[in-house]
């Protein structure tokens, strides 16, 4: 296990310069062909009682989290408290805004300070909660194909309808990137392929695998199964508010529907997915190509969307990054309390 917590410099600058990239490019692409004075002015205009609301919701989902965690560990025979499970969650998504899906390890590794679960069992749990996830991701993108289909249409109609040089050279850049991004991963292997020589590194690995397994395995043994449900569900109720409510800042958003907020969610989570630092960059342009959907389907301008979404894009982002942020730097002094209070 020492072998893997170990951190190789060369492979976590270029992590961090890989992210960073990436997340400076879809930033270019965000705000190529807006009118940075509208944006700054509707910023300037925001009704924030909205983004304080929806982050009491942004709150509860970590809460909630936790909770559901805590469900998870327990068939393994391990009863952690709610509040280390949530301030070594907090710590986990303040790893990921340095560097991307570092969080995950960091948070397993933390929860083993505080608690003494073999990271290997803990990570088999956080990925399981990546695969529920997965599975309410797909509940809401089943709602947006639904009641807003017309959307997608007519953004799709509206996009290959440009024939511009411009929207060439955008296709083409995301190709280049994508491209870049695998060769850079392919030369990573190449360079640290050395270190999995050793016999007793394969057995590690080996060994961290059936942790993971019998993580995964945890959701089949809940003692607790509608909970787990109920807090699954919650969750998501809490990330679509803290989605939703921020549209109620803003005068040209205050109307949009709740199925307009599984559209918004939907294209958010697809901008987070992508591996830029706090998602800066993929989900603004995320939120540039989703509000430009939309104003589409309603017959409106749809630079005007582009405009407002990505607007929205500087309220909900900065707002997520804060929670982020202020959560895991407490978590790091309460981490510390726990572990001195188990030792």
């Amino acid at each position: 296990m020492d072998d893997l917590k170990k951190k190789n410099p060369l492979k976590t600058f270029l992590t961090i310069l890989i992210s960073l990239a990436i997340a400076a490019v879809f930033l270019w692409l965000a705000f190529r062909g807006l009118e940075i004075d509208k944006v700054l002015k509707s910023l300037e205009n925001a009704n924030y009682f909205w983004v304080f609301a929806a982050m009491l919701f942004g709150l509860g989902a970590y809460w909630f989290r936790a909770i559901r965690w805590n469900l998870l560990l327990e068939p393994m025979g391990y009863k952690i408290s709610n509040s280390n499970a949530l301030w070594t969650l907090s710590f986990g998504y303040l790893m990921n805004l340095t560097i991307p899906r570092s969080g995950e390890v960091a948070r397993a590794t933390a929860l083993y300070g505080v608690e003494k679960v073999p990271v290997e069992k803990s990570f088999g749990t956080i990925i399981l909660e990546r695969i529920v996830d997965l599975i309410c991701m797909i509940l809401f993108l089943g709602l947006t194909l639904i009641f807003k289909f017309k959307a997608i249409s007519s953004f799709y109609t509206f996009a290959t309808s440009q024939k511009s040089a411009d929207a060439k050279t955008s296709s083409s850049l995301l190709y280049y990137i994508l491209g870049g991004i695998f060769l850079l991963f392919f030369l990573l292997f190449f360079i640290f392929k050395s270190k999995l020589q050793a016999f007793s590194i394969y057995q590690k690995i080996a060994n961290f695998g059936k942790g993971i397994v019998t993580g995964l395995k945890s959701i089949f043994h809940l003692k607790q199964k509608f909970k787990f449900i109920f807090l699954s569900l919650a969750i998501w109720v809490c990330y679509f508010f803290a989605t939703y409510l921020v549209c109620f800042a803003l005068p040209e958003t205050a109307n949009f529907t709740i199925a307009d907020g599984f559209f918004i969610i939907v294209v958010g989570t697809l901008g987070m997915m992508v591996p830029a630092s706090g998602g800066i960059g993929a989900f603004n342009f995320a939120m540039k190509i989703g509000f430009t959907a939309l104003f589409l389907s309603m017959g409106l301008n749809p630079k005007t969307g582009a405009e407002i979404g990505l607007v929205y894009s500087f309220i909900s982002l900065p707002l997520q990054i804060f929670i982020m942020f202020v959560m895991g730097i407490i978590s790091i002094p309460m981490l510390a309390k726990a572990r001195k209070i188990k030792i």
